[in-house]
């Protein structure tokens, strides 16, 4: 389900300003201010919904497709400098087994694992993600706000949250979309075939600048068209708010120059990612025990690499969630020797070893497994302390944004490294060493609520409950559930006021100032609803 509206469609390589050409819209009667804000309304109600997952690995890998695509839609045109800064650019992921992903007022995008899983290669699912981005880069959201000029922003992100919800709860979202007034304007949420055709061809020109195959764009197709001929059980909600017409179809297979080269083969990376969705999607018991045992089903030894890479991945991660640990250290055998010389499939493997050694109660052979390898410069870098986090703009500008997926910590560290690695010291009571760490994290991805989590983990176990409180505060700050965040605050005002410590006293300041920061904003959403 996306907001869009249709727009005059240019050359990919050149946007409407650079050509001076016309357009049927430039979302102007809407600011860009006004469209996060409604996305930030939205996008509070999405982290409080159950299937939301924040996988540090399945998040990085979605990301880093997505953060290429971002790059290039900068370096072609296609992204103004005001519309990177005041956007979130945020994907999110949802457990939700259809096969579906939508673009949000603001710069928000979701994904389903059901699409992470059904996608053959990186490029297909870029070729999505393309296509979303182009949407929001496009305005089509402000201005088909704008066409709904008697609708108030407010009705229309109820509207959104309605269909959001349709394909779980029907009855929940028809009580969120009551009247007939309301109905009419959900009907003309979907996409016009002009938003899908500029969306099509504004994303294909991305696809090859970003790195990936613009043949992925075909082969989605493809994908969506077979899918649209033999399933209609509602799987593929992408098929709706996405209608596939011949002309769209036959644009994209127009754009393949005659002669290209096909489009690579999966990577051995995307199938295990692809297999980690499947299985994270909560398929149930049966299932996991069917892929826990295919490893040693007849001819599984011919199939192709990624397959077989693919196959172990599942077998590793499903007997895990059936807590057979020893059926799952016997699969890491297996996939080792399925990943050996791939370097992002074997960096995939060590990850799922970990968990796995987390999931036998080994925290600290995990801890071993992700521990960094840091040059002496890295390591002698001087760690942020509690006043350099926190007092910032709640609005993240393009350098405080969700955690990329490209994006490292000192010393090398990525993201998935980080998270469990951290999990696992503070299962061993050792987590001192991570308060580094995760603040120079913090520093640059102030809006990571996981991380910020870990944190309140970490100085709770160092036995710095001021500290704690904050950091669980700034959690739910990130999440813009600002009720909870002021709770958290005032709690830590109150903690602060029994501590006699120096170290207390700034930490209280920086308390006071955020408490501030949060009561406005809360008093701004009481007055939106």
């Amino acid at each position: 389900m996306v907001l869009v509206a249709s727009g005059w469609l240019l050359s990919p390589a050149i946007s409407h300003a650079q050509r001076g050409l016309p357009s049927m819209g430039d979302g102007a009667d809407m600011t860009t201010s006004e469209e996060r804000r409604l996305g930030d309304r939205i996008i509070r109600e999405l982290y409080r919904d159950p299937d939301y997952i924040d996988d540090p690995i399945l998040n990085e890998y979605v990301q880093t497709l997505f953060q290429q695509l971002l790059k290039a839609a900068r370096e072609r045109g296609e992204l103004s400098q005001e519309l990177e800064e005041r956007f979130a650019w945020e994907v999110l992921l949802g457990r939700d087994r259809t096969v579906n992903a939508f673009a949000l007022p603001g710069g928000y995008f979701g994904v389903h694992l059901g699409l992470v899983g059904v996608v053959s290669t990186r490029d297909e699912l870029a070729s999505v993600l393309a296509h979303e981005l182009s949407h929001v880069t496009q305005r089509h959201i402000s201005r088909l706000i704008a066409q709904q000029n008697r609708q108030t922003p407010l009705m229309l992100g109820a509207l959104v949250l309605g269909a959001l919800a349709a394909s779980k709860n029907p009855e929940a979202a028809q009580a969120m979309m009551v009247g007939g007034q309301a109905l009419a304007v959900q009907n003309q949420l979907n996409f016009s075939r002009d938003m899908e055709r500029e969306a099509d061809r504004v994303g294909y020109g991305l696809m090859a600048p970003a790195g990936f195959a613009p043949q992925g764009f075909v082969s989605m197709f493809d994908k969506l068209q077979q899918a649209n001929r033999i399933n209609d059980n509602g799987s593929w909600p992408y098929l709706r708010s996405h209608p596939l017409t011949s002309q769209r179809m036959a644009d994209m297979h127009s754009r393949i120059p005659q002669g290209a080269a096909p489009a690579p083969p999966p990577t051995l990376e995307h199938a295990m990612m692809a297999a980690r969705a499947r299985v994270l999607m909560r398929p149930g018991v049966d299932a996991w025990r069917q892929w826990e045992l295919e490893p040693r089903s007849t001819g599984f030894a011919a199939r192709p690499a990624a397959q077989q890479a693919a196959g172990w991945y599942a077998a590793v991660l499903s007997a895990v969630q059936l807590q057979d640990v020893a059926q799952a250290r016997e699969g890491l055998k297996g996939l080792d020797e399925a990943v050996q010389g791939d370097a992002p499939a074997m960096r995939q493997a060590r990850l799922l070893a970990a968990e796995v050694d987390m999931a036998a109660g080994d925290p600290r052979a995990a801890a071993a497994r992700l521990a960094p390898v840091q040059s002496a410069a890295a390591a002698s870098r001087t760690t942020l302390t509690a006043a350099d986090l926190g007092l910032g703009d709640d609005a993240p500008a393009a350098s405080a944004r969700q955690p990329s997926a490209a994006a490292t910590a000192p010393g090398g560290t990525s993201r998935p490294e980080l998270v469990l690695r951290t999990q696992a010291l503070l299962r061993r009571g050792a987590s001192a060493d991570m308060t580094g760490p995760l603040q120079n994290w913090l520093a640059s991805h102030p809006r990571d609520a996981g991380v910020w989590q870990l944190l309140a983990g970490v100085w709770q176990q160092q036995g710095q409950p001021l500290r704690a409180v904050r950091a669980e505060a700034e959690a739910q700050a990130a999440r813009y559930d600002y009720a909870a965040a002021v709770d958290r605050f005032k709690a830590g005002q109150d903690l602060s006021r029994k501590s006699a410590a120096a170290a207390d006293y700034i930490e209280a300041s920086i308390i006071d100032t955020r408490l501030r920061d949060m009561q406005a904003k809360l008093k701004e959403q009481a007055a939106e609803r």
